[in-house]
Formats: structure tokens, sequence, C-alpha cells
């Protein structure tokens, strides 16, 4: 049984709330980078959600054609569509692999493929550049196999959307995260309430309790080492942004409380969306 290794494709775009309040000292960080991971033994490769636009998806499938394997399946860690739209590229260039993900990613994609989303929120942001969507299988299990390793899929239920999870390759230790994790990057909550941020901490020390050596979070900055002290930083922004959340009473209010804590962040333009959501306006 071969040694299995993993590689990761970074790219950056633009943030999706773009009003964000003058100064702060973080103009330098509002952009987000997404990952897509491939997972390969010496022949096999399973591939680990895709981009958002025709032009991202492109330069996707040809990193992915690059490492010379044989790709089999393509795993969504959840449906949003930063993640999700690219499903149809790869499958049309890999006609061979199988789009899979969990009944809750797959409700989400099927939501996000709507005109309303796909038409009225990603292409009114990307104009022209969304691709056709196209939807993954329901998985069936939590499992799945490559090159005789067991790819398990950890559930995580409502993190910053619905029916997300990870998929953990314990032969090395990996975790790859999608967006129940997040690295260096502000984290999107628009979509949460106190419940579900309760539920996304518990989500993470979950993971953190199978000791992974490699976590690679769904957002990242180019820099960062897929260094499994992410879930204990994530946790940690979950618990400040509860904090602030609870003393402040307006959306700048609470913008800045947060930001103190996580200057250097990227994607400054996903808490002020947040905040926006959780505060009335001044």
């Amino acid at each position: 049984m071969s040694e299995l290794q993993y590689d990761t494709m970074l790219v950056r775009r633009e943030g999706l709330t773009r009003d964000l309040p003058d100064g702060g000292g973080n103009e330098d960080l509002r952009w987000v980078a997404n990952t897509a991971t491939l997972i390969f033994g010496e022949h096999d490769a399973v591939l680990v959600d895709t981009f958002t636009t025709v032009e991202q998806n492109d330069r996707l499938v040809e990193w992915v054609r690059g490492h010379g394997r044989r790709l089999t399946h393509l795993f969504l860690t959840h449906g949003h569509g930063d993640h999700a739209y690219g499903v149809g590229q790869v499958l049309a260039a890999f006609p061979g692999a199988r789009a899979i993900a969990t009944a809750g990613a797959v409700e989400e994609a099927r939501l996000q493929a709507t005109d309303e989303f796909r038409d009225g929120f990603w292409g009114r942001l990307f104009p022209g550049q969304i691709p056709p969507p196209a939807i993954p299988d329901v998985l069936d299990g939590d499992r799945f196999e490559l090159e005789g390793h067991e790819l398990h899929v950890v559930e995580a239920g409502h993190t910053d959307t619905t029916g997300t999870a990870s998929l953990w390759v314990p032969s090395i230790g990996l975790i790859v995260a999608g967006d129940v994790v997040y690295s260096h990057t502000h984290m999107y909550l628009a979509e949460t309430t106190p419940e579900t941020r309760r539920n996304w901490r518990a989500a993470l020390a979950r993971l953190k309790e199978l000791g992974p050596q490699r976590v690679v979070a769904g957002h990242k900055q180019p820099d960062s080492i897929d260094d499994p002290t992410d879930i204990d930083e994530s946790i940690a922004y979950l618990t400040d942004f509860d904090d602030a959340e609870a003393r402040t009473a307006t959306p700048a209010e609470l913008y800045e409380a947060v930001l103190v804590k996580h200057r250097r962040r990227a994607n400054p333009g996903s808490l002020w969306g947040a905040a926006k959501s959780f505060k009335p306006a001044a």
C-alpha cells in the first residue's frame, strides 16, 4: 500500500462584503483565499472542494492534471458556491471521477445552484464569471477509500452554514477541514446564531480530539502552514465574537471590538457583514 500525500492550491478573490468602514489599518487584507486540496497515492487521487469562477476552476483542473494521477472522487466539504461551483468543470475534465458530499452539503449546493444565489448573489459580485452548477451525489456512509486508505467524513452540522463536514485521513494525520476551520482569516458568521456557534466550537473540539498533524483550513493566508493550532484559534475567534456581540450595541462597535483582537486576519469584510447582520444600524 502506497503512502498518501497531499497538496493544496490557493486562489485569492475579492471578499463578498465591500462597504467596509474607512480606516482600521487593514486595507491590505481586503481579500480572501480559498483552498482546494488534492490527496493522492501512487496512481489515484481525491480532490476536496473547488473554486468560484470559471477561470479559477480552469486553473484548478490544470493543477490537478499536473499531479499525473487518476482522479477518483471530488468531495465537497459544504455547499457554499465559492467551494461548490467548480463541480461541473472538474467532472467534465475528469469524467471517471465521482462528486460526493453529505446530504446536508448537497442540500446547500442545490440552494446555491438556484437563480437567486447563482445570478442574484454570486453573479452580481462576479458578473459573467460563475460556471453552470452541478450537484454532487450523496455519499452513502461516512467514509470512502483511496488506494486502500480510508478517508473519514466528519460531519459538523451548522458551522458557517448548514451541512458542513471535514475529511479526516488518519494514515497521514491530515484533516481537510473545509470552512469548519479558518486560518488567519475572519470567519464567516452571518449565517450563525449563538446556538450554532456553540455547535461550531463543539465540532472544532471533536476535530482536535483526533490529534491531527496537519489541518487545511477552507480559507487561509498564503503563508499559513496547515498548523493544527488553527483549530484552537478558530475556537478563540468564536468566543471573542460572542463576547463582543454581548457587550456592543452597533455594527461599528461590534466590528471594532473583534478587530482589536484579530487585526491582521484577512477578509475583514466577513466580520463587517456579520456585524451588520447582528446589530441594528446606528
